[in-house]
């Protein structure tokens, strides 16, 4: 049975369907949706006392009892018979609209302006579909959900086309192939998988995302631009004595490296959560129901997570953790979703005695030399992104391949041969425009999702890595931690060994980098290894578990140490960077070469 059913917040518009009930540009019109959009259009034109409203001559464009205008009303019956009709012969058809259509200038500009702020909207279609095992194996499951997002596209282009043509009188010779449909599409399905009970049963029935489909590019608007809250760990469950309307709520199950953490998100968010996709890996149909490792409720009721409403609770009961972050306003950033994910990570990682590592990782292929795999400890703004475009630029000629492991936060496990391999968490990464590197990643340029491109902090979600390398589990060869702060000097080295264990697990400790005025950070971020994801303090069992995998990595004869960027340092901002990349490849080769 069709079933169709639209929502707004603000300038974000739901539509829900079972099945695509659209076929022509004239159903597009007939669709309750058109009529609602007209009539915040001129709400928006009556805000701002616009010129355009002249176009409708006497119609009035307040909202009637039922909700709509009576200009609101001429117009959507205006629209549907402007695609198949001339002006001069809907006047003689409808003479209740012959005022409308008498001069058909202004009522051009009308549309046009109608058009741009349809497509002003962020725009989701959610596809429901039924449970169904063979949609991660069968094109079947696909098909309809992708044929009714590029439906809905063609659709809408087309009765805009029409119309505009028989308003002016003429075809246009440029056409341009604007994303006019949904601008995110998701098929979801309410599929069986092991909920915990006590609390938990409240998550059962919220129906899960199995695909999800990207009109690109996308640009987003939320209305925060900064992540200002800690996360806290509480002591007892925040999501006791919570209920949740299941019609309003969804899930995305993400693969974050080897863990499934279960994303429930509100609806008023789908924007934010759904570009999860382009930084984590979308769970298959057996990862979608086995038992999660972490849970985050992102929009959860207010007043179930205390004061911080950012909190998360290790349930050793049901061996998951869980995350908790309340409504607001304040937290509409991505950064609550995407550190908060990365705290669970962690979080779970050191339950499991592996090592979270905040920095990055990169794969080195170089001609007639073994690869090599460097870990760089240390946030954005440190320098390790632009060390290794500085390094991708000068072993250009002999640099056969670089891949991703992880940009942003991975971990260490020690192997069953005594080493240590790194593995990561996500494939995308969450970065900041004025930080892009030439060569980083502008490969999928065309592939990101970008936040507030305007203000201070704009973002983007790009991909830059597959799942496989993500968990290749690669041996380490280079762990160093980076240091943007200090100058170099003969007793302070570009790149300098800690001679033991204990030393270098105190430099990685101190974590002192200097932010890139990062609105709510402070100039000097002294963290535990420089990771803001998870407890803040380094407590005498993660200091223990880190000192094992110090002593791992000098067993292993990996090159434990210390690089220096002066990315923080004014004036060494270019220079830093391309010094340390080339104290980096010289110990590459010295490691070739002895190897």
């Amino acid at each position: 049975m069709t079933e169709y059913r639209t929502a707004h917040f603000g300038y974000r518009l739901t539509i829900r369907l079972t099945e695509m009930t659209c076929q022509t540009p004239q159903d597009v019109m007939r669709s309750p949706l058109v009529l609602s959009v007209v009539q915040r259009f001129l709400d928006h034109l009556v805000k701002h006392d616009s010129p355009l409203l002249e176009a409708l001559g006497s119609l009035t464009p307040f909202p009637g009892p039922d909700g709509a205008s009576a200009a609101a009303i001429a117009i959507t019956d205006l629209l549907r018979l402007l695609i198949d009709h001339r002006p001069a012969l809907i006047a003689q058809m409808v003479p209740r609209l012959s005022t409308l259509v008498a001069t058909t200038q202004p009522l051009a500009d009308f549309i046009d302006r109608l058009y741009d702020f349809w497509r002003d909207y962020e725009r989701y279609l959610i596809y429901e579909a039924t449970a169904d095992d063979s949609r991660d194996r069968a094109v079947e499951g696909h098909v309809p959900f992708v044929r009714a997002n590029d439906q809905l596209k063609a659709l809408v282009l087309e009765a805009y086309r029409r119309i505009d043509s028989h308003l002016r009188g003429v075809w246009p010779r440029v056409y341009h192939q604007v994303p006019a449909g949904a601008s995110m599409g998701l098929l979801v399905e309410r599929i069986p998988w092991p909920c915990p009970d006590g609390p938990y049963t409240a998550l059962r029935d919220i129906p899960f995302v199995r695909l999800a489909l990207l009109e690109l590019p996308v640009v987003l608007y939320p209305r925060r631009n900064a992540c200002l809250r800690r996360f806290t760990p509480v002591p007892t469950n925040p999501l006791t004595g919570v209920t949740l309307d299941v019609n309003a709520w969804f899930c995305l199950p993400l693969k974050v490296g080897p863990l499934v953490i279960h994303t429930f998100f509100y609806e008023e968010y789908l924007g934010l959560a759904t570009s999860l996709v382009n930084l984590f890996e979308l769970a298959d149909h057996a990862d979608a129901r086995r038992a999660p490792d972490g849970i985050l409720v992102f929009g959860a009721p207010p007043q179930h997570a205390g004061a911080t409403q950012t909190v998360y609770f290790e349930d050793e009961e049901h061996d998951v953790v869980l995350g908790v972050i309340e409504r607001s306003d304040a937290v509409e950033y991505f950064g609550y979703l995407q550190k908060m994910i990365l705290t669970l990570h962690n979080v779970a990682m050191m339950r499991r005695k592996r090592l979270p590592v905040h920095g990055a990782m990169y794969r080195l292929e170089l001609r007639n030399h073994p690869a090599v795999h460097i870990v760089l400890v240390g946030g954005h703004g440190a320098g390790a992104a632009e060390t290794f475009e500085a390094l991708r630029i000068l072993a250009h000629d002999e640099l056969r391949a670089m891949t991703v492991i992880f940009d942003e936060m991975g971990s260490l496990a020690c192997t069953a041969e005594g080493g240590v391999a790194g593995y990561g968490t996500g494939t995308g990464a969450f970065l900041r425009l004025d930080e892009m590197q030439p060569g980083f990643a502008f490969g999928q340029i065309d592939r990101c999702i970008l936040m507030n491109p305007l203000k201070a902090n704009a973002r983007l979600v790009i991909p830059v890595t597959t799942y496989d390398a993500v968990m290749a589990g690669y041996p380490v060869d280079f762990f160093l931690a980076v240091n943007n702060v200090e100058s170099v000097d003969a007793e302070h080295p570009i790149l300098d060994y800690p001679p033991t264990p204990a030393r270098a697990l105190s430099i990685f400790n101190k974590g002192v980098q200097k932010a890139t005025a990062l609105p709510g950070e402070s100039d000097l971020l002294p963290t535990c290894f420089a990771n803001p994801y998870g407890p803040s303090a380094c407590t005498s069992s993660n200091n223990a578990l880190a000192l094992e995998y110090f002593e791992a990595l000098f067993t292993a004869g990996v090159h434990v140490g210390q690089l220096r960027t002066r990315q923080g340092i004014a004036g060494s901002e270019q220079e830093g960077p391309e010094a340390a990349a080339h104290a980096l490849l010289a110990a590459i080769h010295a490691r070739g070469n002895s190897a």
